[in-house]
């Protein structure tokens, strides 16, 4: 299997099956000298742990990072940085019954056509498990980002038909929903609980906003940072579309209304307005990045559902297992964690963007 590799100059190797020993990342490409350490990483990891609320799956996993190599003495090394994260709580009898069938809404079916063999125990690689590697992979790219005083506020914008109303960002870590809405945590908290009780699922849309983004990061044709940005976060299993800025609300604007006009003021060039989410012609333009992922209601639901077998079989399927009535809150870090991927190697290729950089780096 190849495309298990992101980045160019700063990339993350992802590794691991949901029900295998471990998942991991392998981060390439982090500079020397930055201050890491496991904790670092434990924050990110312990945001899209499994069990967090009755909204979650109850799979026990604490997710414990561990660092084997690229870290020395609380710094980074310019190796390699490896990561595991031990799986604890497999119950892969609970796959049984999909060993030869494919579950609505997986990928056990296409991953079955494009291979002719899959790992049948929770999805195997294609396990919304699998982004574990990517969120400590996150974690070390965020804590470059801030040292250059880039930062993230990312939160659930809506589940189901429940959107935020008001934007409080203190209140984003006081909820199960990851919402900046109190009122708007109690209505999808009450939302989802019908959900439960018809045995179904929900989705919902996950908004990432990033401040001090420097203006001239992306490329103006194939590497345009709002594709880039876009392909990271589609890459997400459950993401089913991204949006920049005003997005597809776009298509029903005029130019007058959509564009950002341009004014100096105390010697800086800013923006009259934000329409395009922080990016024009494929490069950053020193505003706010503004991104919304949307995702789909989690596929493993405790319905019987319509389905067919290796040997084209058609039978009703009621998917065992512990799952999440919603994956979006659990999400939410995943998508920060891909931007921040995105963004660092962005910066890293921008530096060679101009000869004026280099001669700074390099003359003595």
């Amino acid at each position: 299997m190849s495309k298990s590799v992101f980045g160019n100059l700063f990339t993350v190797t992802t590794w691991g099956e949901s029900h295998g020993k471990g998942i991991g990342a392998v981060v390439d490409g982090c500079p020397a000298g930055l201050p890491l350490s496991a904790e670092d990483i434990q924050k990110y990891l312990d945001r899209r742990r499994p069990g967090q609320s009755r909204y979650t799956t109850a799979r026990k996993e604490g997710d414990q990072v561990e660092i084997l190599s690229g870290v020395f003495e609380g710094m980074t090394t310019g190796t390699p940085i490896s990561l595991l994260v031990p799986n604890l709580d497999q119950r892969s009898r609970d796959y049984g019954n999909i060993a030869y069938s494919y579950r609505p809404g997986h990928a056990d079916y296409t991953f079955d056509q494009k291979y002719g063999f899959r790992d049948y125990r929770g999805g195997g690689r294609s396990s919304g498990r699998e982004t574990i590697g990517r969120v400590a992979a996150g974690a070390i790219a965020s804590k470059i980002l801030k040292e250059l005083g880039i930062v993230f506020c990312t939160y659930t914008k809506s589940i189901g038909p429940v959107t935020i109303e008001t934007m409080d960002v203190d209140e984003i870590p006081n909820n199960p929903f990851y919402m900046p809405d109190a009122q708007a945590a109690k209505k999808a908290g009450e939302y989802l609980e019908k959900c439960m009780a018809n045995h179904d699922s929900a989705g919902g849309i996950i908004e990432c906003r990033i401040n001090g983004v420097p203006a001239g990061l992306g490329d103006p044709v194939f590497g345009k940072l709002d594709a880039v940005l876009a392909q990271a976060v589609m890459s997400i299993g459950a993401v089913k579309a991204v949006e920049i800025g005003e997005g597809i609300r776009a298509a029903s604007l005029n130019g007058s209304t959509d564009n950002d006009g341009f004014i100096v003021k105390n010697g800086e060039v800013i923006k009259t307005s934000n329409h395009a989410g922080g990016i024009m012609g494929g490069i950053s333009d020193g505003s706010e990045i503004v991104l919304r992922a949307a995702v789909k209601p989690t596929s493993s639901i405790s319905q019987p559902q319509q389905t067919i077998t290796q040997t084209k079989e058609n039978i009703s399927l009621l998917v065992k297992g512990r799952h999440d009535p919603v994956i979006v809150p659990r999400a939410v870090v995943v998508v920060e964690s891909m931007c921040a991927l995105t963004l660092v190697d962005a910066l890293f290729s921008n530096m060679s963007a101009r000869m004026e950089h280099i001669r700074s780096f390099y003359k003595k």
